[in-house]
């Protein structure tokens, strides 16, 4: 492997913990440079961070193939070809499909906007995390980064932390906190997994 670790990004949407991590590379705060970023919509606004970025960019509509089989292949042949090490989910909403979970085995990390294991799993994304927090009347909320396997929201925890939960807490004000913590930690979490201090 490199020195420099090869990172593919994968989003969703408006791209902000990719554009953390991408001034955590350029800051050498983080040891890996961003090759890659994927996208299911070419109309996120993540693809024009890598853009300005000078990051090569991916479309990944699994729609437009004649199969699953296909789909994968193309998606696991465009990782080779950027020589990618380490995968990092970004506001990534889909489930990633088997044989890159297989391939990238425990080099793939996921940021999720709640303490997990509580309020994970299919459909506790966005504001949907937030929403369930504030209706639980739970005092704090937080960040999680985790491993990525077959299942959702389900990997081992690399790191959390936590963010109080305030008495006039809108699902839009908690968010807003918490995704200021994410922009934080992940870039450091994922430095820690490059430097093997996840054993």
């Amino acid at each position: 492997m490199s020195l420099k670790a090869n990172i593919a990004v994968f989003i969703s949407g408006g791209g902000t913990n990719l554009q953390s991590l991408i001034n955590a590379s350029r800051a050498g705060r983080l040891s890996g440079k961003i090759v890659l970023v994927v996208s299911r919509s070419e109309n996120a606004y993540g693809l024009q961070r890598a853009m300005r970025a000078g990051i090569d960019t991916f479309i990944y509509s699994p729609k437009k193939y004649l199969s699953r089989e296909a789909a994968h292949a193309d998606l696991v042949e465009m990782l080779e070809s950027h020589s990618v090490d380490y995968i990092a989910l970004a506001g990534y909403l889909k489930m990633l499909p088997r044989p890159i979970v297989v391939k990238y085995r425990n080099r793939i990390t996921n940021i999720h906007p709640a303490l997990l294991p509580k309020y994970g799993g299919k459909g506790m994304y966005g504001h949907h995390v937030h929403e369930a927090v504030l209706a639980a009347g739970d005092r704090e909320s937080g960040v999680t980064v985790h491993l990525v396997d077959e299942i959702y929201d389900h990997g081992r925890i690399l790191l959390q932390r936590k963010v109080p939960v305030l008495a006039d807490d809108t699902p839009e004000t908690l968010a807003a906190r918490v995704l200021q913590v994410e922009h934080e930690i992940y870039p450091e979490a994922l430095e820690n997994l490059i430097q093997g201090k996840y054993t």
